[in-house]
C-alpha cells in the first residue's frame, strides 16, 4: 500500500510543480508589488481553501503544535513567494525558477541531518546529475544578464524559504495527520498575515490591482497556483522522502525552460536543452531510487 501511495504522490507532485511554475508569467506581467501579489495569492487562497473545509466539514488540528507548524509553513512560503517574484522582476521566470530550484541542495541536507535519510549511490548520482542540468540550463543567463545582482542572491534564498515551508508541512503531519483544507488554509492565512507589514512599507504605491484584467489575474494565482498548484505539493510531500521531494521539485525550472521558450520566444541553445534532458533523468533515476527501495 505504501509503495502504492508513493507512486501516486510523485506525479502529483510533479503536476503541482509545473503548474507553480507558470505562476510566474502571471507575476511578470501584473501590475501588482512583488509583495503585495503574494499576499493576494495566499489572502485568496485562505478564503477559498476556508469555504472548501466548510463545505467537506474538515476540522482545523486539535493540537497547537501542528497549528504552528502549519503557520510557520506558510510564513517561510510568504518569504519563498516575495523573493521569488522579486527574481522574476529582474531577471525573468525562467532564471528565477532556476535559482528557486536550488531548495534541492537544502532539502536533502535537512532530510539527511534531521530525518536520518541515507542517501544511496544512485540517489548521490542523480543529485549530481541534476546539479549539472541546472548549471546547463542556467549558464548562458549568468554569462550575460547581470542586473541587479542582489536579486540574484534573493532567487536563491527564496529557495531555502521554500525548502524551510516544506520541512514544516511535513512536522505539521508528524504532529498530528491534518485534513489537506484545513492545512492550507492555516498556511495561507499565516502567510499572507505574515506579509501586511512588509506589503504596507514596501509596495503602498503597487498595492492593488490596476485592472481588471489584473484581477483576474491574481485571482487566478491565488486560485490556480496556490490552491490547487501548492495543495497538490503540501499533499504529497508527508508521503515522500525530502531528498526525493527536491528532485522531483527540479521539474520547475524544466517547465521555466519550455515557459520561456514556447511562450515568451526566448531563444534557448543546444546547452541548454541537454541541460533539460539530464534534469529530467536525474529525476527519473532518484524516483526509480526510491520506487525500488
Amino acid at each position: 500500500m505504501k509503495q502504492q501511495t508513493i507512486s501516486y504522490a510523485a506525479p502529483l507532485l510533479v503536476l503541482g510543480c509545473v503548474v507553480f511554475g507558470l505562476g510566474s508569467l502571471i507575476v511578470k506581467f501584473v501590475q501588482v508589488g512583488s509583495y503585495a501579489v503574494a499576499f493576494w495569492r495566499l489572502a485568496v487562497a485562505a478564503v477559498v481553501f476556508w469555504l472548501l473545509m466548510r463545505h467537506f466539514g474538515q476540522k482545523l488540528p486539535q493540537s497547537r503544535r501542528a497549528l504552528r507548524f502549519a503557520a510557520l509553513a506558510g510564513v517561510f512560503l510568504a518569504i519563498d513567494l516575495a523573493l521569488w517574484h522579486e527574481s522574476i522582476h529582474a531577471v525573468g521566470p525562467g532564471i528565477s525558477t532556476l535559482l528557486n530550484s536550488l531548495q534541492i541542495f537544502f532539502l536533502s541536507a535537512i532530510g539527511v541531518v534531521f530525518y536520518g535519510e541515507r542517501l544511496g549511490r544512485l540517489q548521490l548520482a542523480s543529485l549530481l546529475l541534476a546539479v549539472a542540468g541546472v548549471a546547463l540550463i542556467g549558464s548562458p543567463e549568468f554569462g550575460h544578464n547581470g542586473k541587479a545582482v542582489w536579486r540574484f542572491v534573493s532567487g536563491t534564498a527564496s529557495g531555502a524559504m521554500l525548502a524551510l515551508s516544506m520541512v514544516f508541512v511535513r512536522k505539521t503531519h508528524e504532529v498530528e495527520r491534518v485534513a489537506l483544507f484545513p492545512m492550507m488554509m492555516v498556511l495561507s492565512a499565516g502567510g499572507a498575515l505574515a506579509l501586511v507589514v512588509p506589503v504596507l512599507l514596501l509596495d503602498s504605491g503597487a498595492l492593488y490591482p490596476a485592472s481588471w484584467r489584473d484581477v483576474g489575474l491574481v485571482l487566478v494565482y491565488g486560485v490556480v497556483m496556490q490552491c490547487f498548484a501548492w495543495g497538490l505539493i503540501a499533499y504529497a510531500i508527508p508521503l515522500l522522502s525530502l531528498s526525493l521531494t527536491g528532485l522531483l521539485l527540479l521539474s520547475e525550472p524544466v517547465a521555466a525552460l519550455l515557459i520561456d521558450y514556447f511562450l515568451l520566444s526566448k531563444p534557448i541553445n543546444g546547452w541548454q536543452w541537454i541541460g533539460a534532458a539530464l534534469t529530467l533523468a536525474a529525476i527519473y533515476l532518484g524516483s526509480l531510487k526510491k520506487n525500488t527501495a
